[in-house]
Order: C-alpha cells, then structure tokens, then sequence
C-alpha cells in the first residue's frame, strides 16, 4: 500500500472505506461526516502537506455497471508543492442527501469549484457562502452533468444577471470601491 495511503488509513481507521493505487495518484473514499476533517488532516499534517487544492468535481454513476456505494462522489485533487506527491480524495454523496461539508475555510480555491459542483450536479455544500449558479444562467432549470438530465430541453435566458455584485464586495472589502 501507498504510504499515503497507509497513513490516511491510521490516523482515520474505518472512516476510510477504500484505498487504491491510481494510475497517476493514489486513491482514497473517505465517509462523507468525516470528509472535512480528513482534508483538514492532508492540508495540516506535517507528512502530508497538501497545501494546493487543484482540483473539485463529482461523478454520477447512475447505470454504472459496477453497484457503487453512492450515486454521487465528490472528488477533491490535492497535491503537496513542497513534497511533490498528489492524493485523490472521494467523498460519496447519497441521491437523497444531496449535501457535503465545504472546505473554503481549508482552501480558497475551493469558492469557485464548489459552485461548479453545484450548478452541474446539483451537489450543496454546507458552509458556502456564495452557492448561487456560476456557469448556467440563473433561470437554468436542473443540473446538466447529471445522467439523467434531458439534454433534449431547451432553456430559455429571459432576466440578465452579472457576477459584477461579488467584484464589487471584494473591491469594497479591499478599500478599493
């Protein structure tokens, strides 16, 4: 077993309900009711040292041939820029609790990639600040990347909405505005 891997499966135990070796990384499915403090564990602990959050996404796998745990998994990239080594963490996220702990208090970069999250899979995230759409317009009806979504429905933009009100709060909160 990675040594990552190892470690992860120490300091958390049960919590920990898969371990693989990735063809680029290892891999790790973590319960949902811990997920926050296993990343805060990868960002914080001197081993691991995940200080760079580089990527936020989720799967669907209705009709997966194979029976996962969830329909949903939440799937946090991180990587270790003093270290070099790279973790994928997956969260399962049940059809009928669509909801996950957000980790901006850990990463910044996790603002904009839990909107992406939401706006295509439907998936909240406890905490989040700003969960409003971010690549659909604020009509949009359903989550696109969802597998059961009608990709035949057609969409009608009838009211025009901007991202200008959070460039104006983070100007006025900079004293710049």
């Amino acid at each position: 077993m990675h040594p990552l891997l190892e470690r992860l499966q120490s300091q958390f135990g049960d919590n920990i309900l898969e371990t693989t070796e990735g063809r680029d990384m290892p891999v790790a499915l973590c319960k949902k009711d811990v997920a926050l403090k296993v990343l805060q564990f990868l960002r914080d602990d001197p081993e691991m040292d995940f200080n760079l959050l580089t990527d936020l996404s989720a799967v669907d796998y209705l009709n997966f041939p194979v029976k996962k745990v969830q329909r949903y998994e939440v799937v946090y990239h991180l990587h270790s820029l003093d270290k070099g080594h790279r973790l994928r963490l997956k969260v399962p996220v049940g059809a009928a609790d669509l909801n996950v702990d957000t980790a901006i208090s850990l990463w910044k970069t996790a603002n904009w990639l839990e909107r992406e999250v939401w706006d295509m899979y439907g998936i909240q995230f406890k905490g989040h600040p700003n969960l409003k759409r971010i690549l659909n317009h604020i009509e949009f009806e359903g989550h696109p990347l969802r597998k059961d979504y009608p990709i035949e429905k057609r969409q009608v933009l009838t009211v025009n909405d901007s991202l200008m009100d959070e460039m104006d709060k983070r100007l006025k909160e900079k004293g710049l505005k």
